[in-house]
C-alpha cells in the first residue's frame, strides 16, 4: 500500500476489510449510525477525508474504503491517470458496462452489514462519488443500505449517446432496486447542470425507474450562473464545495446531511 498523508486523517481509526476474497484498507471516524463514503478518482483525498469528518461531526460513523489511490494524496491529473487507467478495465469495477453491476457492490455490501452490526440503527447511509457514484445503486441490493446518495454518478462512462443515461445496473438487479423504492427507499442524486462526465439523461432515466423515490439535485453550472460556479464543475461535496452558507453546495452538503438524519435515525 503507498505511504498515507497522514495529516488527512487526523482522528480516523486505519483498518481493513476482507470478503469477496478481497481486502481493502478502510478510514473510520466518528459514532452513531454508520455511513460508508466511497471516493471519487483519483483515490481518499483531503477533502474526501475532510467530508468524512464533516459526518462525524454531524453525529454518524463515517466509513472510508480506499478501492484505489494514495490515501490522503492531493489530486492532479497526472495522479488521476495513474489511478483512472487502471481502475477503468479492473473487473471488480465494470467501468465499460452499461447493463452489469459493478462487482465491488458485493464486497461493499458485506461491508455495510458489518458496519451495521457494530454501529445499529436502522440500516446504513452510503455515499458513491464520481466513478464510485452509481455503487450505493448496487448497495440497495441488501436492505442493510437505507439511505443511499448518488454524488456526480460518472459511471457507466458516457462515452457515446447511448451511454449517457444508462446507470450501470443488470437488469435483474434493476428490478430488485425499482422494488426497494417502491417500498419505500428514497435515493438522493447530485450533479452539476454542465458536468459532461455525469449527462443529464442519467438522472432523467433515475426519475423515469425510480420515480418520486429518487431526489435529484441539480446545481445550475452554466455560463453565468449567479453563484459563479465554473462549467467544469463535477465534485459537488468535496473539490467544487464551497463552505458558505447560501452557496448550492452548501445546501446540498445540507440535504445530504438531513437526508441521513431522516432516514438513519432509530
Amino acid at each position: 500500500m503507498p505511504d498515507e498523508r497522514a495529516d488527512a486523517f487526523e482522528g480516523f481509526d486505519r483498518l481493513s476489510f476482507t470478503s469477496e476474497g478481497r481486502t481493502y484498507p478502510l478510514f473510520r471516524i466518528g459514532s452513531g449510525p454508520g455511513v460508508i463514503v466511497m471516493t471519487e478518482m483519483p483515490g481518499i483525498s483531503p477533502k474526501v477525508a475532510a467530508f468524512g469528518r464533516r459526518l462525524a461531526e454531524e453525529g454518524f460513523t463515517a466509513v472510508l474504503p480506499s478501492l484505489f489511490g494514495t490515501p490522503g494524496r492531493e489530486p492532479s491529473i497526472g495522479y488521476g491517470l495513474q489511478s483512472m487507467v487502471p481502475a477503468c478495465v479492473a473487473k471488480e469495477f465494470a467501468a465499460l458496462a452499461t447493463d452489469k453491476t459493478a462487482p465491488v457492490t458485493l464486497w461493499l455490501r458485506a461491508l455495510a452489514k458489518q458496519v451495521h452490526t457494530e454501529c445499529g440503527g436502522p440500516g446504513v447511509g452510503a455515499v458513491g462519488m464520481c466513478f464510485t457514484g452509481g455503487f450505493a445503486l448496487g448497495m440497495m441490493l441488501d436492505d442493510t443500505t437505507v439511505a443511499p446518495v448518488l454524488s456526480q454518478p460518472s459511471l457507466p462512462l458516457a462515452l457515446s449517446k447511448s451511454r449517457r443515461g444508462a446507470i450501470g445496473l443488470s437488469a435483474p438487479d434493476l428490478t430488485a432496486v425499482k422494488a426497494r423504492a417502491a417500498a419505500g427507499c428514497d435515493v438522493l442524486g447530485l450533479r452539476f447542470t454542465a458536468d459532461k462526465f455525469v449527462p443529464k439523461e442519467r438522472f432523467e432515466t433515475l426519475r423515469r425507474e425510480l420515480g418520486d423515490r429518487f431526489i435529484g439535485v441539480e446545481i445550475d453550472s452554466s455560463e453565468g450562473n449567479p453563484h459563479g460556479i465554473p462549467k467544469n464543475a463535477h465534485s459537488v461535496l468535496t473539490e467544487h464545495f464551497v463552505d458558505e452558507p447560501g452557496h448550492p453546495t452548501h445546501e446540498a452538503l445540507n440535504q445530504v446531511i438531513t437526508f441521513f438524519k431522516d432516514r438513519l435515525s432509530a
